[in-house]
């Protein structure tokens, strides 16, 4: 099967995009590709986070456009693998059931009292999540693209405090949310290009891994 990796934009190109392209294909020239599996939530439950964060000063928000729940984290994709990876991710969910999910209940990695990353939980979906997790790391491990990390919280990323401070106000700020519940019936496999210090990663779409 011909892969579908690298055909379905993730941003709109444009000049500025395509010198980032080039960048990342030479930084791709010293590694594999950086890449990760995640559930993207629908445009407006991520505009709806957005403007709940919005008034919210004294910490620098993740972007909706950046928002995402990630299943897997593959930093090292040797371009050789990219068909079989694709194609055992794909088998990999094809029996998983589209499944309902919400975005609820706040934390912060690792430890509120020593934050690094404070965080937007599930409070539907959570268990369906885990194990597609489970399902999509071992297929890229299988495939040669071995995940980071072990255990799966999933969750979305809302910020990165300043080293030092608590997140315990924030925290119990952002208990207060709940999103819609919104069915997730694909995964993404996402392409995401480092651009250098201080700069966000270029993002793509390499595939859709439908459910059922």
């Amino acid at each position: 099967m011909r892969s579908s990796l690298m055909r379905r934009p993730y941003v709109r190109r444009t000049a500025r995009s395509r010198v980032a392209s080039r960048a990342g294909r030479l930084y791709r020239g010293r590694m594999g590709r950086r890449m990760f599996v995640a559930v993207v939530p629908p445009e407006d439950v991520r505009e709806d986070l957005a403007a709940f964060l919005e008034p919210r000063e004294g910490m620098r928000w993740t972007p909706p456009d950046r928002m995402h729940v990630t299943l897997a984290f593959l930093p090292d994709v040797p371009e050789r693998i990219l068909e079989p990876l694709e194609e055992r991710l794909r088998t990999a969910v094809a029996d998983l059931q589209p499944f309902a999910c919400r975005l609820a209940g706040a934390g912060a990695f690792p430890h509120p009292d020593r934050p690094a990353v404070l965080w937007l939980g599930v409070d539907r979906g959570r268990a369906e999540l885990e194990l597609a997790a489970r399902r999509v790391r071992g297929a890229a491990n299988d495939a040669g693209a071995g995940p980071e990390g072990q255990r799966v919280v999933p969750h979305v990323t809302l910020a990165r405090p300043a080293r030092g401070r608590s997140a315990l106000r924030w925290i119990r700020v952002l208990d207060t949310y709940r999103s819609r519940e919104w069915r997730v019936d694909e995964l993404e496999l996402i392409d995401s290009q480092l651009l250098g210090r201080g700069r966000r990663p270029l993002r793509e779409v390499a595939a859709r891994l439908p459910l059922g």
